[in-house]
């Protein structure tokens, strides 16, 4: 005879209150969190990223953009978001990052394939922040990826990188140095690194 074992409710509550309680995440009006950075979910994140974006973005569009396109930096809230949260893939000096693409750009990237070739005019857009260890938030820079046409940047596959600090100022780095050689590695990929997958917006 096959015996079917079956819990009562009142025997799953005090089965799962024995359990060692899950701390919910709690934001105070700096945005600081009473979690550290190796606690946090992705989706913990967000309400932090939700807390900061206002000030972030303000901070972006302040003062004068020199050599970035102030367009960019003014619009890429209303691209597409390629990613549902942000997530710390351990790069970007293991900041959280939240990811737009231009219209131009959208289609190829959010299919987030090997083998894929951007078109000229593609921007993508990297919202950062930090969380450290004691749950301080902090906005971090705005980083740029421009597809350019084929021979302007050979060096760096025909992208051009720029970056906007949270007090909108722009950041003069070595591209290659800073920014393109990390993306080498994703050649196959035409040099995009995409967000981690179970992020990924499709």
């Amino acid at each position: 005879m096959k015996l079917t074992a079956l819990i009562s409710a009142s025997a799953f509550a005090a089965l799962m209150s024995a359990l060692p309680a899950q701390a919910e995440v709690t934001i105070d009006a700096n945005c600081n969190v009473n979690k550290s950075v190796d606690d946090i979910s992705y989706r913990e994140a967000h309400d932090v990223y939700l807390c900061l974006e206002k000030k972030m973005f303000e901070g972006y569009n302040t003062g004068p953009k020199k050599w970035v396109n102030p367009n960019h930096v003014g619009q890429f809230r209303t691209w597409q978001a390629a990613s549902t949260l942000p997530a710390n893939p351990g790069v970007h000096s293991e900041r959280f990052l939240f990811t737009y693409v231009n219209p131009v750009g959208a289609a190829a990237y959010t299919q987030f394939a090997e083998g894929v070739k951007m078109p000229v005019g593609t921007v993508i857009a990297k919202e950062s922040f930090s969380i450290n260890s004691k749950g301080k938030s902090k906005p971090g820079p705005v980083f740029f990826m421009e597809k350019v046409a084929a021979g302007t940047s050979p060096k760096t596959g025909d992208w051009f990188y720029t970056m906007v600090a949270p007090t909108g100022k722009p950041q003069a780095v070595n591209v290659f140095k800073a920014c393109h050689e990390c993306h080498s590695g994703f050649e196959d990929s035409d040099f995009l690194g995409y967000p981690d997958e179970e992020v990924r917006r499709r």
